[in-house]
């Protein structure tokens, strides 16, 4: 009777249903934040599994969306968010620890990407209703922003790039909190995204105020990909979504990818794309990107099936100990990834692990999209996850973060994906009762 009592009383003072929500709204915070902002890319540890700060805190955060789900999620929503395609996945990424160069390591990097799913699965779960989504996104959203503003202010090397750096190309670009403008862009992207999600919802003031310092941010990253990139999505989702088209979206954006894979490392297949890329006056390389798909991509071709192990490949003997391959605009030996990610799975758990990647993170997506329940809220909430996890998949063909632990960028692929399943199969309320 005692521990009814304690939780009514907890329940008058703070309803489950905001709990749950601030729950997952700082579930989110941490996975985006990190437990180390402000760490430039040339002194943060690799991934969350770097430092003891990263593996305690990261421990804690997954023991925390655990218990939050047993305890305040809906376990209707939670079976529904349930994939067995996600789980062979998951299966082809435990196998490639074993072939790995430092399987212990490998095996702790699937560890914390598993976390890090799992902490996504909660701020996907614990949310009530269409305000309770709204909260978790405006809460963190003005948390990210608002804390990468006051770094531009407050500690300017750190927010900005510096010519001190490795790369002194890019000295005065902002990124914010994130060791890399090319992760800040992507994560202010989708606020962008997240902030038309809110104002939709009528959430005007949140939304606006996010929505217009996203923008801003991403314009002063100097990513000319993400500042293109935004506006297209929006305009490929809302358009037809708005004439209730989905399926028709859904088609286009899958034509807009296989595009986005014919001119970029399609032009190592195909000599048309690269030509057409000349006569227009682009850099058909993508800055020397198309060096390092060539060489992956021969080396890929020893071993298509089970590739070279997870984190393996570019530190591996067979890139390290490689003759000075000559023939390349780019020495690759000192590279850490494919910039692309498409390409960093094959060549990490081979073509198979691949076909199982583009199946749920493409092909079940689109899916999902076309059949969303046909209810206000769901389909607003869908429109933000394909804004979302279009951004990232075009994106992915010039960068590379698939499955990387606690990448921000990653966990909002891994948001979307789960997101348009759970849009699909779930009513989403206005308001709880």
């Amino acid at each position: 009777m005692s521990n009814t009592g304690s939780l009514k009383r907890i329940e008058k003072a703070i309803p489950l249903r905001l709990a749950a929500s601030l729950i997952a709204a700082l579930v989110l915070c941490v996975l985006i934040i990190s437990f180390r902002p402000f760490q430039p890319a040339s002194t943060a540890a690799a991934g969350s599994g770097g430092d003891l700060v990263n593996q305690l805190g990261f421990g804690a955060l997954g023991g925390l969306s655990i218990i939050a789900m047993i305890g305040l999620a809906d376990p209707r929503r939670l079976l529904c968010l349930a994939s067995p395609l996600w789980a062979l996945m998951f299966g082809f990424l435990f196998y490639s620890t074993l072939i790995a160069v430092d399987p212990a390591a490998a095996q702790r990097a699937v560890i914390f990407t598993l976390i890090g799913v799992l902490c996504i699965i909660a701020v996907l779960a614990l949310p009530r209703d269409g305000d309770g989504f709204s909260l978790v996104l405006s809460i963190a959203g003005i948390a990210v922003l608002v804390l990468s503003y006051v770094g531009l202010a407050v500690v300017p090397d750190l927010a900005r790039h510096t010519a001190a750096e490795v790369e002194a190309q890019h000295a005065g670009l902002w990124r914010g909190i994130f060791a890399h403008k090319n992760i800040a862009a992507p994560v202010m992207a989708a606020f962008v995204f997240a902030g038309i999600y809110l104002i939709r919802r009528r959430w005007l003031k949140p939304g606006i105020a996010i929505l217009l310092l996203a923008l801003v941010f991403v314009a002063h990253t100097g990513s000319k990909t993400s500042t293109a990139l935004v506006p297209l999505v929006i305009l490929l989702v809302m358009l037809p979504g708005l004439m209730g088209l989905r399926l028709i979206a859904a088609l286009i954006i899958a034509l807009v990818l296989f595009a986005f894979f014919y001119f970029t490392i399609g032009t190592v297949f195909f000599p048309g794309a690269r030509d057409f890329l000349l006569n227009l006056g682009v850099d058909a390389t993508f800055t020397g990107r198309s060096s390092i798909w060539q060489f992956a991509l021969e080396k890929l071709a020893d071993t298509p099936w089970r590739g070279y192990g997870l984190e393996s490949f570019w530190e591996a003997p067979v890139v390290q100990q490689a003759e000075n391959p000559y023939y390349l605009d780019w020495d690759v030996r000192g590279i850490v990834h494919a910039h692309n990610g498409y390409l960093d799975i094959a060549i990490a758990m081979g073509i198979p692990a691949l076909v199982c990647a583009m199946l749920v993170l493409v092909l079940l997506p689109l899916i999902d999209y076309v059949r969303c329940l046909k209810k206000r809220e769901n389909i607003f909430l869908a429109d933000f996850f394909m804004m979302c996890l279009t951004f990232a998949l075009m994106n992915a063909f010039l960068e590379s973060f698939f499955f990387r632990r606690a990448d921000p960028v990653w966990l909002l692929v891994v948001m979307a994906t789960f997101g348009l399943r759970l849009t699909a199969r779930q009513v989403i309320l206005p308001r709880s009762a």
